[in-house]
């Protein structure tokens, strides 16, 4: 990424050209958007642009990685959980808060989506959105089995890659590809297909419930 600038009013400006970037690469595509067209949509002259990205490669990658961070944040998920929440409700609520921000940042995602084919940088901003969500799907699916309630003879590393990948591609395929799902069903069937795939037994956040409370 380019350096931040130092001052109020160019951190500003840098922001402007950051939301201007997003709004052409959106409309146009990568290929076809212009830095004119960046700095015109940011109300900046065309060599203004230059004092803030290096070209437009460099700003779009850094949109990507943005955009990418949203997907895999957890501010989302914990507005729509408390403390004592079982592991089918995180999973659901995992789910929701993906398929919500990829359905925000879709216009973006496709762009995203097409250079990814053939950006080796953009590339690498997506495989690190993959590790980051599959280390920490590693981590979630190790702790249930430790706790008795997921499937012992399941490989961490395999669930993780197979079922986040299943929740990526399916948002791709609904907001993208034109797949038509009603949300709160599709949130519903991928938590049941996880909770599946990892043996959560139906009662699972009862039973964790009750391990919290030291009920029998």
């Amino acid at each position: 990424m380019d350096a931040e600038p130092r001052s109020a009013k160019g951190r500003r400006t840098r922001a402007r050209l950051f939301e201007a970037g997003k709004v052409v690469f959106e409309r146009d595509g990568f290929l076809q958007a212009r830095i004119t067209d960046i700095a015109a949509e940011a109300s900046v002259s065309h060599g203004s642009f230059y004092h803030y990205f290096d070209s437009k490669e460099s700003l779009f990658r850094e949109i990507a990685e943005e955009v990418e961070v949203r997907l895999v944040s957890m501010d989302d998920i914990a507005q729509d959980l408390d403390e004592d929440a079982g592991p089918v409700a995180r999973i659901r609520a995992a789910n929701k808060a993906y398929l919500t921000a990829y359905r925000k940042e879709a216009r973006i995602m496709r762009v995203i989506e097409e250079v990814s084919r053939y950006d080796d940088d953009v590339r690498k901003v997506r495989s690190k959105r993959d590790d980051y969500l599959a280390a920490r799907l590693e981590s979630a699916i190790e702790r249930l089995q430790a706790e008795g309630l997921a499937d012992k003879r399941i490989d961490k590393r395999y669930a993780a890659t197979a079922l986040g990948g299943m929740v990526a591609k399916f948002a791709e395929m609904m907001f993208i590809g034109g797949a038509q799902f009603d949300m709160q069903g599709a949130v519903e069937q991928l938590t049941l297909l996880w909770a599946n795939a990892l043996g959560l037994p139906p009662e699972a956040d009862e039973k964790k419930a009750r391990a919290r409370s030291g009920a029998a």
